[in-house]
């Protein structure tokens, strides 16, 4: 009798002789988790949609969060923020940017990220995470790089 499991993060199984008890053995390749990418934007942006035909094509299974029905939580922003700053997450030529004035605005770095939390609109769109690696805007050349890393 052979029963598969998780051990030591390996792939192993179980194997019961009977007379000699049980022993494990483990197989030699390690655990594949595939490529899961979590997209934020909104459906009717083409930016956004190009990203997820990008990873639809490739078979990547994709978390989307429009951002019109729920806005990206304050720090899953900051990871954003961290790695590219605050003002390379605002979108200057959005409508959304025009619409309320921001123009002329001189805001410091925490009264942007209150700004982006409450108006999600305002935001370089799509923002795209896998693990701890970070995209704004359509990145192809990332986005394949990731792809060929997970292979």
């Amino acid at each position: 009798m052979e029963r598969l499991f998780v051990w030591a993060g390996r792939l192993a199984y179980l194997y019961y002789s009977g007379r000699t008890g049980s022993t494990i053995h483990s197989l030699p390749s390690p655990i594949h988790f595939p490529l899961e990418v979590q997209i934020f934007g909104i459906a009717k942006s083409p930016a956004t949609r190009s990203a997820q035909r990008f990873f639809a094509e490739r078979r990547v299974k994709v978390h989307f969060v429009d951002l019109k029905e729920r806005a990206a939580s304050k720090g899953e922003l900051q990871r954003f923020a961290q790695k590219f700053g605050v003002t390379a997450l605002i979108d200057k030529t959005s409508r959304r940017y025009a619409d309320l004035g921001l123009g002329a605005a001189r805001l410091d770095d925490a009264h942007w990220m209150e700004k982006l939390v409450d108006e999600p609109l305002l935001l370089a769109m799509p923002l795209v995470r896998w693990q701890q690696q970070l995209t704004i805007g359509e990145a192809v050349a990332a986005w394949k790089a990731w792809t060929e890393a997970d292979k």
